[in-house]
């Protein structure tokens, strides 16, 4: 029977694994896989953890963004496709789809990857996504893994990004703001943790930013799974702000 946690990743995936072993060799870390064959010396028996399946679900995810590119876009020159690609299935970007779905709180880490934060790691948070789109696509088959991959990583992104030019979206804001108020010649904008609430697994941090005097004491306020998502977002509604004052 599967758990009521394989069961609630399922739902926010949208797909119910025939092949559950699949889903739970996906979230299962190198470190994790070492510990439990330690328990059993002797056996020869393995313990199968994420890697191959990563190494799998790079090659998919990266077929199913040129595909969906190539088909939405079919004026645009090599290179802008490229540069969207690189964007897509970048680390940045994945890392936000990771969190937005909290696989990492349904990873299984070894005791010494736990206590060094693993469940927060950029990498392997990456690595974890990755693994799970290859057990999509072993489990469901291409058209699962690419309807997934199409839903929920590609087009929310490309909703946001301007593509009428070959210019990438701005998504470090922080820095973005940072550079805009040298520009002006102003004082760098002071970031407030306001509230923290929520499970430790599922917590909802809400971030506020203050500009300068210049700029008539805006404050943007947001929320975010993580700090740094949240402080992320009220930088982009500043800037927004800014924008208004030109």
């Amino acid at each position: 029977m599967k758990s009521r946690e394989m069961v609630e990743l399922e739902e926010s995936l949208g797909h119910h694994f025939q092949r559950p072993e699949l889903l739970e060799q996906a979230l299962t870390h190198s470190s994790q896989a070492r510990e439990v064959e330690a328990l059993c010396p002797g056996t020869g028996l393995s313990t199968g953890d994420n890697e191959m399946l990563e190494f799998l679900g790079d090659a998919v995810l990266g077929l199913v963004t040129s595909e969906s590119l190539f088909h939405r876009f079919p004026k645009f020159q090599e290179g802008h496709l490229s540069k969207l690609r690189a964007h897509l299935v970048g680390q940045r970007h994945l890392l936000r789809v990771a969190e937005q779905l909290q696989i990492g709180h349904y990873m299984r880490l070894g005791r010494g990857e736990e206590k060094s934060g693993g469940r927060n790691k950029a990498s392997l948070l990456v690595d974890a996504l990755e693994a799970i789109l290859a057990a999509l696509y072993l489990d469901g088959g291409w058209t699962v893994a690419r309807d997934f991959i199409v839903r929920v990583i590609v087009e929310p992104e490309l909703a946001h990004m301007n593509l009428e030019t070959s210019a990438m979206p701005v998504m470090d804001f922080k820095s973005a703001l940072q550079e805009a108020l040298q520009a002006r010649g102003g004082t760098q904008p002071v970031y407030t943790l306001v509230k923290e609430e929520g499970p430790e697994h599922k917590k909802t941090f809400t971030v506020e930013v203050r500009l300068p005097e210049a700029t008539s004491q805006f404050v943007g306020r947001a929320q975010g799974a993580t700090k740094k998502r949240a402080e992320q977002e009220a930088a982009r509604q500043a800037l927004e702000h800014l924008a208004t004052l030109t």
